[in-house]
């Protein structure tokens, strides 16, 4: 099954990397892309020409592209955010806005990209209907969301040791799994 995972923490081997990891090593077919490791820029400080045209975007070379490429030629994508202020952190809202000038003019591609199944790891203490209403512009249908909170377990989502809790391990590879058999 073609796997892509997106980890949209910008720190390294925090909680959101290492659940990255661990789904990947799920998975053979699985490519892993983690926002510590790139940037995608913002919409603006451009004179929106592609409203025009899409080619014409200042920052059409950034990942933006080769993400929503390799999701719509996916069979499953996982989206794993932390939670900042509530909400998802500025990476994903950054993923989410740019789209727009992939998909402009191109509602078959759209459509490719909304069947294919997200299913979100969200790190967070609260706000869980926050990410839902965020999250419900990747797909078709709700998306599948574990919501994982460090303080459950006993951890600070800041130490990134929650992957040191087996019930955490086991609670991620049963939502992986499902996705597997729902398939």
């Amino acid at each position: 099954m073609k796997t892509t995972i997106i980890s949209f923490s910008s720190r390294p081997n925090g909680n959101c990397a290492q659940i990255g990891k661990l789904i990947q090593t799920m998975n053979s077919e699985s490519v892993l892309y983690d926002f510590s490791e790139f940037e995608i820029r913002a919409c603006g400080r451009c004179n929106y020409e592609c409203f025009k045209e899409r080619e014409a975007c200042a920052y059409i070379d950034d990942m933006e592209f080769k993400l929503l490429e390799t999701i719509t030629q996916s069979d499953v994508a996982y989206f794993i955010l932390p939670n900042y202020c509530d909400y998802p952190c500025a990476n994903y809202f950054i993923f989410n806005e740019r789209s727009q000038c992939y998909f402009q003019c191109r509602p078959e591609i759209l459509g490719a990209y909304l069947h294919v199944p997200k299913r979100c790891i969200v790190l967070s203490n609260t706000n869980e209907e926050n990410f839902i209403k965020a999250l419900a512009y990747q797909t078709e249908s709700n998306p599948d969301i574990l919501f994982l909170s460090a303080k459950k377990f006993g951890k600070k989502s800041i130490n990134g040791d929650l992957l040191t809790v087996e019930k955490a391990v086991d609670d991620i590879t049963k939502f992986v799994k499902a996705a597997v058999i729902g398939r």
